[in-house]
This record gives C-alpha cells, sequence and structure tokens, in this order.
C-alpha cells in the first residue's frame, strides 16, 4: 500500500511538471501574439506615416463687439493623406470648407501651401492639391472586404500631435450617418481606434498598410465609438472631383416626408411599399413642378425602383447621372398616376 502512495505522488509531482511546461507554453504563445500584434501596428506606421499630413486652416469669421461686427481669422486644424506623388491629398470637406488659407505639413518637415481642388459634403471629403513632386504615397485598399473584428490602425494629428498612431478593431460595417447636408452617407465604417479632433481627414488603414477609410467623426462624450469614410466612396469622389471640382447629383426639386401606407392602399396599387414620400413642398421651375408633381402627392417609386423614404430618393437621385429620364409613380386622390421629369443637377 506505501508503495502504491508513493507510485500517486510521483504521478502528482510529474502531473505538476507537465503543467508549469503548458504554462511557459502558452506564456510564450502570448507573447508571441503580442510581438505580432505589435510588428503590425509598428510595420504598418512605418509604412503610412509618410504619406500623412498636417492641414493647418485659416477661416474668417465675424464676432459681435461693442463697436459692431468685427471681422477676425481663426485656425483650426485636420489631417489628410497623400494619394498621387505630384501633392493630391485626400481630407474631409469639413476640415477645408470655407477656408481662406490652407497650409500642408509633410512628414519630411517641409510647410507648403495649399488650394482645394474640390469638396464633396454629401459624403464630407475633399481632394486638395500642393505644389510639391516625388511625395510618398498611401496604397488605397478595399472596404468592401472588412470584417467585423478586424484590426484597424488610426493615424492623424490629434490636437496637432503630429504622425499619431491608434490602433483597434473593426467594430461595425454598413452603418449610416448625416452628411452636413442632412443626406445619409452609406457604408459608414465603425471603429474603436482612439480619435480626437485633428484626427479628421486622415486614414484608417488595415494591417497591411492600406488605406480602407477616411477618419471623419467621433460621437462627443462616448468612449470607443468612431467612424471612417470607406475608401470605395472615396474611390469614385476622388476621381469626380479631380476631373470635375465637385459631384453632380440628380437633382428634383421636392420637399417630403415618409408616410406608411396601409394595407387597403397595398393591395389596391399593386405595391409592395410599407411607405412613400409625402410631398410637402415643390420648388419653382424645378424639375418635380414641371412633372407635374403636386403638394399632398406621394412618390411611391422612381424608374421602377421602390422608394420608401426620402433617404431612399437621395441615394437614387445621388447615382443617376444628370439629364436621366424619370418616371416617378405617385398616388393622388385614389389614383396611381405615372409622371415624367428629368433629373437636373443640383446647385
Amino acid at each position: 500500500m506505501r508503495h502504491n502512495l508513493n507510485y500517486v505522488r510521483g504521478q502528482e509531482w510529474n502531473h505538476e511538471g507537465d503543467s508549469s511546461g503548458l504554462r511557459e507554453e502558452k506564456e510564450k504563445r502570448a507573447e508571441d501574439l503580442l510581438d505580432a500584434y505589435s510588428h503590425a501596428v509598428v510595420t504598418v506606421s512605418e509604412k503610412v506615416s509618410p504619406s500623412v499630413v498636417s492641414i493647418k486652416t485659416t477661416q474668417e469669421v465675424k464676432a459681435r463687439t461693442p463697436r459692431g461686427v468685427v471681422p477676425f481669422d481663426m485656425t483650426g486644424s485636420g489631417s489628410g493623406v497623400v494619394i498621387t506623388p505630384d501633392g493630391y491629398i485626400l481630407s474631409n470637406s469639413h476640415v477645408v470648407h470655407n477656408t481662406k488659407g490652407l497650409e500642408v505639413s509633410l512628414s519630411d518637415g517641409r510647410t507648403l501651401p495649399a488650394q482645394v481642388v474640390g469638396e464633396d459634403p454629401d459624403t464630407d471629403l475633399a481632394v486638395i492639391r500642393i505644389p510639391a513632386s516625388n511625395l510618398p504615397t498611401a496604397e488605397l485598399g478595399d472596404s468592401d472586404k472588412l470584417k467585423v473584428g478586424q484590426l484597424v490602425i488610426a493615424i492623424g494629428n490629434p490636437f496637432g500631435f503630429q504622425a499619431t498612431v491608434t490602433a483597434g478593431v473593426v467594430s461595425a460595417t454598413g452603418r449610416a450617418m448625416r452628411g452636413q447636408t442632412g443626406r445619409l452617407i452609406e457604408n459608414i465604417i465603425q471603429t474603436d481606434a482612439a480619435l480626437n479632433p485633428g484626427n479628421s481627414g486622415g486614414p484608417l488603414v488595415d494591417s497591411r498598410g492600406r488605406v480602407v477609410g477616411i477618419n471623419t467623426a467621433i460621437i462627443q462624450y462616448a468612449q470607443g465609438i468612431c467612424f471612417a469614410i470607406p475608401i470605395n466612396t472615396a474611390r469614385w469622389v476622388i476621381g469626380l472631383l479631380i476631373r470635375d471640382g465637385r459631384i453632380q447629383r440628380g437633382y428634383l426639386g421636392i420637399m417630403g416626408q415618409n408616410k406608411p401606407l396601409n394595407k387597403f392602399e397595398l393591395r389596391r396599387y399593386g405595391l409592395n411599399n410599407e411607405s412613400g414620400v409625402e410631398v410637402r413642398q415643390v420648388v419653382k421651375e424645378s424639375p418635380a413642378e414641371r412633372a407635374g408633381i403636386r403638394v399632398g402627392d406621394t412618390i411611391v417609386s422612381i424608374n421602377e425602383n421602390t422608394l420608401q423614404s426620402v433617404d431612399d430618393i437621395h441615394r437614387y437621385l445621388a447615382k443617376v447621372e444628370v439629364g436621366t429620364s424619370l418616371n416617378i409613380t405617385v398616388l393622388r386622390e385614389g389614383k396611381k398616376l405615372e409622371l415624367k421629369a428629368r433629373a437636373e443637377a443640383a446647385e
């Protein structure tokens, strides 16, 4: 019996030895993972930071004083990322909007004047340019391939601290938020990579150093809820801004509100909509007025595309070219009417 007891104790001793070895192996794996994470962030920072710039803005504002309204210059700051070697830089519209002066500080220490090539408040994107060549550029990625939980790294200049790097994960994709003009910006990337004032316009990049978004907004007083414009949206905007200086979207000329449709209306008109857009105002001499759209009409489709909200109309008109014919289906006083309009350029 004593022999058996010693045998069991011997087994216990060996088991403790095995546990110690297993623990060391787990600790080594954890260290390797942390090293890999650190290596990814360091590598991305070294690759992308040279293409990230600081943007100093000057804007004229007016203040009311005892002597009357007095204009004065107010300075601000933001970030941007170089997208071509000859000086084109991608940033946010709200960073450069209504500015009277722009200065760009490069990673090599140079400070150069910049001019706005074009901006699109509807997507909060802008392209500016500096007189320089042979600049380091960032590689653009594919935001459609992003996965929730994926590592992302934000680089920018919060509060003037140049080339600040923060890391986090993709918290969600496919978010929507309102732009400066009230239109929805689609497919927004949500991340918990820390952003602060001054980060706006800087790149959000993946673990291979490819830009997947342009950092644009944070929720005030919230922690870890930050947003970026997807780079696939930016690709489309960049080309048009460089070519035309602005984005032309289709314009109809109405103000409306969402209106639920009852089951009787759905059956009577053979509709799949749960709601439509009730017209509350028609702009004079607009495509809508020329088409015969009236206050009180309910728009349910355009070119056979079902519309259930004002945002649906904005989405559709953002995709059509100026001059496109619009077949608009409306409900009016118990009748279903087909009206024709032509998309015009929004001012």
